[in-house]
């Protein structure tokens, strides 16, 4: 099949290079001719393991291509994807749903033939109904459910296993009415049969609310564990056996229960955020999202709190070694990532950052400016009076910590990710900080 993919971002490019791998011929719009040079010259703007070679791949297979220009790929597409931003609206929290919707105008000017035209961003419930409005006015002459029809397509892709994740999903979600529409969309996901992926079908907005419910649910298991890591510290408890103990319940599950500095990414603060507005309006307000977006702020700071403990209370003129930026490992996405308040914070009380990521070092320059980034792990610890892992990369998992505790000042490690084993790491002679476990 023919799709055109609008959006180049995270999720566009990853679902547009997977729908060519599949098969179909996809071309990927955007209009940031920058980032269309960069795709075409070979090269990927976004850091995800697998996707340069698999754009590489499909590119000389001649299933994917980049433009800028709307009109040729809308034209004689079979299936158009809306995959442009929606981030939180400045003031109100609300998604800001302005790409969307300029998106769904200028594809209605250029559609040829029946087309299905498909949310796949993030989206309040009700845009799809806003985007078939928008497509209306701008061409009277198409009839929904004729000449077109809008559909649901929420993502679920996790980043640094999004391909995966796109190939071998839990579920694919589609909402639509129309007949004609699920034929479509059946199609376009014919290749996932063979794994036996079940196809959720419903209407559009539940379609829009599955996703949100998805991810406030997600984002509150993280943020139950981390109040349960609170209380372990206080009682002498371990909040790993705690995690592994409720995990093992069928009921509960083990994923997304490790206690840490709290969410961040593209995904959980936007739409936890979207949907507790969303609620407030339609008068049936959700008390425990809201509370699972207030504690996750608070959980940053009271993470940088942790690190000003560690080092005897005050961090002004103290050097903090900092390994891990990005919000989760395998990814370079700094968006509301747990370091940018916990460094924020450090930095107001006077501490020198010393900072290195794998991956995120680019992106935390534009966001963090003033802190000194390093060339790899050990570089950065030299000379710090404490080093803190923010984020879990494998290559941080095995220091050689007689090689760290040489270049610290003092042997003081805060490890926000409980990589390591407390009784190991004192047997060596660290002043080890953890989270939710007893010293």
């Amino acid at each position: 099949m023919r799709v055109a993919m609008i959006g180049t971002g995270y999720v566009g490019l990853v679902s547009g290079v997977c729908f060519a791998d599949f098969g179909h011929d996809v071309v990927c719009v955007d209009k940031d001719p920058d980032k269309i040079a960069v795709l075409n010259n070979g090269g990927v703007p976004i850091f995800e393991p697998g996707l340069a070679d698999l754009v590489a791949k499909n590119v000389r297979a001649r299933h994917l291509t980049f433009t800028t220009e709307t009109r040729d790929a809308v034209k004689n597409a079979d299936a158009v994807f809306i995959a442009v931003g929606t981030p939180s609206r400045r003031g109100d929290g609300h998604a800001d749903l302005s790409y969307v919707y300029a998106a769904a105008e200028e594809i209605a000017g250029f559609m040829d033939g029946y087309t299905v035209v498909v949310t796949k961003s993030t989206v309040p419930v009700g845009t799809g109904d806003a985007v078939e409005a928008i497509i209306c006015k701008a061409r009277p002459d198409l009839k929904p459910g004729e000449d077109f029809d809008v559909v649901s397509n929420p993502e679920f892709l996790r980043e640094g296993a999004a391909i995966e994740d796109f190939k071998r999903p839990d579920r694919v979600v589609v909402g639509t009415d129309s007949e004609k529409a699920r034929a479509v969309m059946r199609s376009l996901y014919r290749p996932l049969f063979i794994n036996e992926t079940p196809i959720v079908f419903t209407d559009r907005r539940t379609s829009e609310l599955i996703k949100y419910a998805g991810n406030a649910f997600l984002a509150t298991k993280i943020t139950f564990i981390n109040e349960m890591a609170d209380l372990c510290e206080k009682v002498g408890a371990n909040v790993q056996e705690v995690s592994r103990g409720i995990g093992l319940d069928g009921r509960i599950g083990k994923k997304f229960l490790h206690a840490g500095p709290g969410y961040g990414g593209s995904c959980f603060p936007k739409d936890t955020l979207a949907v507790v507005r969303t609620a407030q309006e339609a008068g049936a307000p959700l008390k425990i999202i809201e509370a699972v977006v207030a504690v996750n702020e608070a959980r940053k700071e009271k993470m940088a709190d942790k690190v000003v403990e560690g080092v005897g209370g005050d961090v002004s003129g103290k050097t903090i070694a900092v390994l891990g930026l990005a919000f989760k490992p395998n990814t370079d996405d700094m968006r509301e990532s747990p370091a940018i308040a916990i460094i924020n914070k450090l930095t107001a009380g006077g501490a020198n950052i010393r900072a290195y990521d794998p991956e995120a070092m680019d992106e935390a320059k534009q966001i963090l400016p003033e802190i000194t980034y390093c060339e790899n792990a050990y570089n950065c610890i030299d000379g710090a009076d404490a080093m803190v892992i923010i984020t879990e990369w494998d290559q941080f998992r095995a220091l050689d910590f007689t090689r760290v505790k040489a270049l610290l000042n003092t042997p003081v490690l805060i490890d926000l990710r409980n990589i390591y084993n407390p009784v190991s790491m004192a047997r060596q002679g660290f002043k080890y900080i953890s989270v939710g476990r007893p010293q």
